[in-house]
C-alpha cells in the first residue's frame, strides 16, 4: 500500500466511507479496538452497521472504573453483540506488583510505562494476532502526542496497519453523533471526565482546554501515552 497516496485519497472521504472501504478490503482480518471512549462507541456503531460480524475487542486492565465495566454490558445489550475482552498475562503482572508495589506507577515514568506494557500492550498484541488492520478512535485534537497522526499508517509494533477514521473529527462532532444515534456512553463523562482509562490514572479534567488533563496528571503532557498509540508503534 502506498500510504502517502492512500491518505490523500481517504482524507476526502467521510468516516463511514473510510470504514466501509477497509472492512470491504480486509474482511476477516480487520478489527476495532475499543476503550469504550465516546469515539470508540461511535466507531462501534459505524462498523456494526456495515458488518455485524466484525471483531470488536476491549482490554480489561484489571483497574478500570466500575462505570466502564457497566458500559461493557450496556454496549453489548445496545448493539446486540459481545465484545471480546482481553486480560493481562497473570504471571507477568504478579511479578511486577510483587517487585514494585500495587501503585508504583505513581513513583516513576518507567514504572508507569511498564505497568501499561503488561496491562495493555501485551494483551493488545494477542488481540491483534492475524489482524491486518485495526481501527482506533484517536483524534488529532486530543493531545500534543496525536497532532501528527495519519488516518492510515503502519503500526510497526504490531506489524499491521492502524486506521483512524475519526482523526479529523471535533469533540462536538463525536457528541452530536452519540446523541443523534442514542449510543450509550460512560456516565463518568457527566462528572467532568473527558478521557477515561484506568481508575488510578484517570480523574476529571482540570483544564477544560485539554481533554487529557485528567490522564496521568502527575506527568508532563509529552509523556501522556500508554504505548498503544505512539507514532508507528515506537
Amino acid at each position: 500500500m502506498n500510504l502517502e497516496l492512500e491518505n490523500i485519497v481517504i482524507q476526502r472521504l467521510s468516516a463511514e466511507d473510510i470504514v466501509q472501504r477497509y472492512i470491504t478490503q480486509y474482511k476477516g482480518s480487520i478489527a476495532l479496538a475499543s476503550s469504550l471512549s465516546i469515539e470508540d462507541q461511535v466507531l462501534t456503531d459505524l462498523v456494526l452497521k456495515i458488518d455485524p460480524s466484525i471483531k470488536i475487542f476491549t482490554l480489561d486492565t484489571g483497574r478500570l472504573h466500575p462505570e466502564t465495566y457497566q458500559l461493557i454490558d450496556r454496549t453489548n445489550e445496545h448493539f446486540s453483540t459481545k465484545l471480546d475482552v482481553y486480560y493481562p498475562e497473570n504471571s507477568s503482572l504478579e511479578k511486577f506488583v510483587k517487585k514494585n508495589g500495587i501503585n508504583s506507577f505513581y513513583e516513576s515514568l518507567e514504572n508507569r510505562k511498564q505497568c501499561c506494557a503488561i496491562r495493555k500492550i501485551e494483551p493488545l498484541k494477542r488481540a491483534l494476532k492475524n489482524i491486518d488492520v485495526w481501527i482506533a478512535g484517536l483524534r488529532r485534537e486530543q493531545s500534543l502526542t496525536r497532532s501528527d497522526l495519519k488516518i492510515i499508517d503502519i503500526d510497526t509494533l504490531n506489524q499491521n496497519y492502524k486506521l483512524l477514521p475519526l482523526l479529523n473529527w471535533s469533540e462536538d462532532q463525536v457528541w452530536d453523533y452519540i446523541k443523534k444515534n442514542n449510543i450509550p456512553f460512560n456516565s463518568l463523562h457527566n462528572q467532568g471526565f473527558a478521557s477515561i482509562g484506568c481508575a488510578p490514572c484517570t480523574r476529571a479534567v482540570t483544564n477544560p482546554d485539554d481533554i487529557r488533563s485528567g490522564r496521568w496528571w502527575w506527568e508532563n503532557p509529552e509523556t501522556k501515552e500508554c504505548g498503544l498509540h505512539l507514532p508507528k508503534g515506537v
